[in-house]
């Protein structure tokens, strides 16, 4: 009995989440917000500039985003950066909505016995109520950017999301829907699969190590048998 029960659990790998532009629609709301913080610190961007480098870790984030525009902060400046990305994110948190299928892929996994987490560069500050719109049961790992020494382009935020779930990294599939998403996870040894719904295109993401690329959540949903997990009996 014990090694049927292991020999299925092999059978349904884990799933690591990305969250903005992921499972919540919440992309464009942390570029304007990106944009707002930045122009309070002097520092004008094309919103296409800054969309680029969503995804990364916010110290990671500023640091290429001032390069380009050789613009230099201290990392007190850099900080506060950060807080006014978070008050402008938190005026426009009430325009995001969860993307297509997003609770119903979560239920579906539950469901169907497969453990899932979600993993994102966001601090708890910004996430929460992202997070509220989904619904998640308490017992649901969430790893944000304050529980890991580096966040994205590192594969530390899905390392540490597959020790919570108690299951191995190389047997585990990360959903992202950024380049950022996708070099953590061939980083961290974790298959990864793309989404379109944060912005950035299929080639783009397929370069970035995607074993395959879909349109959103509903989309996965509909085709987890290439990714390994079976229907419900």
């Amino acid at each position: 009995m014990s090694d049927s029960n292991g020999l299925e659990n092999l059978r349904k790998p884990a799933f690591i989440f990305d969250l903005d532009g992921t499972l919540v629609d919440s992309v464009y709301q942390h570029v304007l917000a990106w944009r707002e913080a930045l122009e309070g610190a002097g520092v004008q961007l094309s919103v296409w500039r800054i969309h680029r480098r969503i995804g990364m870790s916010g110290g990671l984030f500023i640091n290429a985003l001032l390069r380009e525009t050789g613009f230099q902060v201290s990392a007190e400046e850099a900080a506060r950066l950060g807080r006014l990305h978070a008050q402008a994110y938190a005026r426009l948190a009430s325009q995001v909505r969860p993307l297509p299928g997003a609770r119903e892929l979560l239920s579906y996994l539950s469901k169907v016995g497969v453990p899932w987490a979600i993993a994102t560069s966001g601090r708890l500050e910004t996430a929460k109520s992202t997070l509220d719109l989904l619904e998640i049961d308490p017992h649901v790992p969430i790893i944000t950017r304050d529980q890991v020494p580096y966040a994205k382009p590192d594969p530390d935020l899905f390392l540490a999301a597959a020790e919570r779930l108690g299951v191995s990294i190389n047997t585990s599939v990360v959903v992202g829907d950024s380049v950022w998403d996708l070099l953590a996870a061939q980083r961290a040894r974790a298959l990864g699969v793309g989404l379109l719904s944060g912005g950035y295109g299929q080639d783009e993401l397929e370069r970035a190590g995607a074993y395959r690329v879909y349109q959103d959540p509903a989309d996965l949903l509909t085709h987890l048998d290439e990714v390994g997990v079976r229907a419900a009996q």
